[in-house]
């Protein structure tokens, strides 16, 4: 489990095919690894990967096909800054939110304006996430915890304030960039809650539709 709030901006070393998928290396940059043993969990733009090598500036970790297939790893080049954060501890302050380091799906950036110090990005998210995206909720872009300022469909607006500019990789995103997205945790267990009974059946795929709520008392007419 992790936070959202970004430790280190690092870079990609090298990503070398491996028996099908990817082993990718990763510089830390200021991250300290002094607590970090073989094994653990360290989130890189978002995607949780297991370090199984450590070199003494950096690590690397397996990246399966599943994972590049489901993120926006696969845009990542030798030199690409990337967000990293260590797993949470149980006396870490939890400043941002929950975030598993599972990436729901793969977002774009469709504009960007300045406002005030500020900056205003607007992303669009794949259809099928739009529901778990609500005004003032949170979301995890890249890593990063955020709070969802306006949402207009797919689509939803972030205020991105100076230091999360300079302590991110946000500050390099141009419309048309790919990012990785994860909801909130608790959009996914209330709409697994919701299903009751009916959760041990295929429902729709196993998502709740506006004909599920309706028939089960959910939706006035």
């Amino acid at each position: 489990m992790f936070t959202g709030i970004i430790e280190s901006i690092g870079s990609i070393r090298a990503l070398t095919p491996k028996g099908g998928d990817v082993r990718v290396h990763v510089d830390t940059g200021k991250l300290d690894l002094s607590d970090v043993k073989l094994g653990d969990s360290i989130a890189v733009n978002g995607v949780c990967l297991t370090a199984v090598e450590l070199p003494g500036n950096g690590f690397a970790a397996d990246v399966s096909r599943e994972t590049l297939d489901c993120t926006a790893m696969n845009d990542l080049k030798s030199g690409s800054p990337v967000n990293l954060e260590k797993a949470l501890t149980p006396t870490t302050r939890l400043g941002g939110h929950l975030v598993s380091g599972h990436v729901d799906g793969v977002g774009e950036v469709v504009s960007r304006s300045d406002n005030a110090r500020a900056v205003e990005f607007r992303i669009r998210a794949p259809k099928d996430l739009a529901k778990y995206i609500a005004h003032k909720g949170s979301i995890t872009v890249d890593g990063t915890s955020l709070t969802v300022n306006a949402v207009d469909g797919a689509e939803f607006m972030l205020t991105i304030i100076p230091h999360t500019l300079s302590e991110t990789i946000m500050a390099s995103y141009k419309p048309g960039r790919r990012v990785n997205l994860e909801v909130d945790l608790l959009a996914r267990y209330l709409e697994r809650l919701l299903l009751g009974d009916k959760a041990a059946e295929s429902v729709a795929g196993g998502t709740i539709t506006e004909s599920f709520l309706a028939q089960n008392g959910y939706l006035k007419s």
